[in-house]
């Protein structure tokens, strides 16, 4: 193997330059996750014998609590493998990022990791099972922008909903104030509050997104009341819808997720994005009612795996066998 050597930046004020394409693994995010409470993030940088940067990944450290019920866990997080110079071996320099960040996270008590969004489905296959990661086939969806018109992929239904929303006087329209974003953020929590992965950022990551050119929030409005809305990420040619929320318990009859989808969509056409990429599909059961709401708006649905590694090692060894292939 070639002399590669690595180390973790744990402050922003010590990044080095770099040439980032990939939101989820450049310095804006660091800069702006080490702004955000409850985040600690790792740029973890992979350098040649000449001291040239040939792969770098953003690892995030996540605490999540909650006074009732009382507990308190951090998470480690990564959105993909990371980004990688030309001309090297992309498994080989991530095999040797990957043991690095799993030490990482060992020493910090991190109590389980996930990567999610790799690329594609074996990819780093032997790295993850050398470092005691096991694998949940996940189905994740994306919508191609490039190909047909947005209108045409919609299944009848969905545009029909849509018509009958907007004659009614249903809205929506990109956040622009301090308040709307946080009636937003309000919503949102409330959204996910009973759900079984729930994980809603501090305010500020939405409100820094929205100042920036990586991301918009967007909000569904009836009668001056936000019944639903969604925040989007832009890397290089797609988008990526992150969070998405409704009241859709109150307001069903008025299809606030159907709205709140349509128009990112229809954002992420006008600019010219290629692909619009759920992030969350759900849960990777066989039936899932939100991903087949998802699948209306005419997504492909692709089947990739999941990373998990769990720090208590009995744990790790039994949901291993649980979830074997």
């Amino acid at each position: 193997m070639p002399n590669i050597r690595v180390h973790i930046v744990s402050k922003g004020i010590n990044l080095p330059t770099m040439e980032c394409h990939s939101f989820f693994h450049s310095d804006y995010f660091f800069l702006l996750a080490e702004k955000i409470p409850g985040h600690k993030p790792y740029m973890v940088i992979a350098e040649d014998e000449n001291n040239r940067i040939i792969g770098h990944l953003l690892a995030l450290v996540r605490w999540h609590g909650s006074l009732f019920p009382p507990y308190l866990y951090s998470q480690g997080r990564i959105f993909g493998e990371g980004e990688y110079a030309d001309g090297v071996n992309k498994e080989m320099v991530f095999g040797v990022i990957l043991k690095e960040v799993t030490k990482l996270f060992k020493r910090n008590l991190v109590l389980y990791t996930e990567f999610s969004d790799i690329s594609h489905k074996m990819f780093g296959y032997k790295n993850f099972r050398e470092n005691d990661y096991f694998p949940i086939g996940w189905q994740e969806i994306h919508n191609s922008l490039h190909n047909r018109l947005p209108i045409l992929q919609l299944t009848d239904k969905t545009r029909r909903q849509i018509r009958q929303s907007k004659q009614i006087g249903v809205e929506t329209k990109e956040a622009t104030s301090s308040d709307e974003m946080q009636q937003y953020h309000k919503m949102l929590k409330k959204h996910f509050r009973t759900k079984f992965r729930r994980f809603i950022p501090n305010v500020e990551l939405f409100q820094e997104l929205q100042k920036s050119n990586y991301g918009k929030t967007f909000i569904t409005i009836y009668k001056d009341k936000i019944i639903g809305g969604c925040t989007c990420v832009y890397s290089g040619n797609n988008a990526y819808l992150w969070f998405l929320g409704s009241k859709r318990k109150l307001y069903h009859h008025l299809h606030p997720g159907v709205l709140t989808i349509w128009y990112s969509i229809e954002y992420a056409f006008k600019k010219q994005f290629q692909h619009i990429y759920f992030l969350d599909a759900g849960l990777p059961f066989k039936k899932s009612s939100f991903r087949e709401f998802i699948l209306r708006f005419g997504g492909k649905p692709v089947t990739k795996y999941r990373w998990f590694r769990i720090t208590i090692p009995w744990v790790n060894k039994f949901l291993s066998w649980l979830f074997r292939e």
